[in-house]
């Protein structure tokens, strides 16, 4: 599989390779976009949950989300039974949404064999495939997964900070156009409004197509479009880490292999009275 994405078609056939193990990485909190609400519990079946919200987090950190240290993700990801070949396939309840997150934490840490489901658990339900209402718990921790961190997919504020100058990476904001310009407050207290000079906006849903992606021309010809045939490194941000994820994975898509995640995005940069920020702002 040379995309970073699977169809429900694959996932279906390959749901019982005893290989394949099925990740549910979605959200309670979700932001940017009009949440699909579920009346009962739904999930595809088999599925094991990837809580980003209270697992796969360092929560000893400042970070509203902020990557798991090498040593949490190992410990989460074999309790999971999650092997060095397993096949893992992440979705999330909303689409594409949070399960992209999951992925660049999985591909980080050097797990190459994981993917995201396009269109995620929506599209599995429009197309009338089974459900279930409870998710499969590991009965046996995996002992053979290495972890193998990536530093280089992850940056600081720091290293945001020094290309300020340096001008060797793009920055790609994946909030709306609205928080970017500074015209719309932030959700969270005390973070300014505006955006990291010189970055660009690409809104998340930009690449999307309803449910799933857009194809692979589409999103080659919105980013041309938008890095003004620039082939310059791209670092990718947004709220808190997650819908920058949405972003970077179309990136990788299109053949955009030197990308990075600025881990604490603007929850971080905007919250810090140092750090500079560009608006423009129409509101009094």
């Amino acid at each position: 599989m040379g995309s970073p994405l699977v169809t429900t078609e694959w996932l279906a056939q390959n749901l019982n390779n005893k290989n394949v193990i099925v990740l549910d990485a979605s959200m309670e909190t979700v932001i940017g976009k009009e949440p699909l609400v579920y009346q009962i519990p739904t999930f595809i079946p088999q599925s094991r949950k990837f809580d980003l919200e209270n697992v796969f987090i360092d929560k000893e950190s400042t970070q509203v989300h902020a990557f798991p240290t090498v040593d949490q993700f190992t410990i989460a990801a074999q309790k999971l039974g999650i092997q060095s070949d397993s096949i893992v396939v992440i979705y999330d309840n909303q689409g594409i949404y949070s399960a992209p997150r999951a992925w660049w934490i999985m591909q980080s840490m050097g797990f190459e064999n994981s993917y995201v489901l396009d269109g995620g658990l929506p599209k599995w339900i429009e197309e009338g495939k089974a459900t279930t209402d409870s998710l499969e718990v590991s009965s046996n921790g995996a002992d053979n997964l290495i972890t193998n961190y990536q530093p280089h997919r992850v940056c600081t504020s720091d290293f945001v900070f020094d290309n300020l100058t340096s001008a060797k990476y793009m920055v790609i904001d994946a909030r709306g156009s609205e928080r970017f310009s500074g015209n719309a407050a932030e959700p969270r207290e005390g973070v300014r409004s505006g955006h990291i000079p010189n970055s660009i906006n690409l809104p998340f849903a930009q690449v999307l197509d309803g449910l799933c992606y857009k194809s692979v021309k589409e999103l080659d010809e919105l980013f041309t479009v938008h890095l003004k045939h620039e082939n310059k490194p791209l670092i990718f941000s947004c709220g808190s880490g997650i819908t920058a994820c949405i972003i970077l994975l179309a990136a990788c898509v299109v053949g955009k292999m030197d990308c990075r995640l600025y881990d604490g995005s603007w929850a971080e940069w905007g919250s810090c009275p140092s750090l500079p920020v560009n608006s423009f702002s129409n509101r009094t």
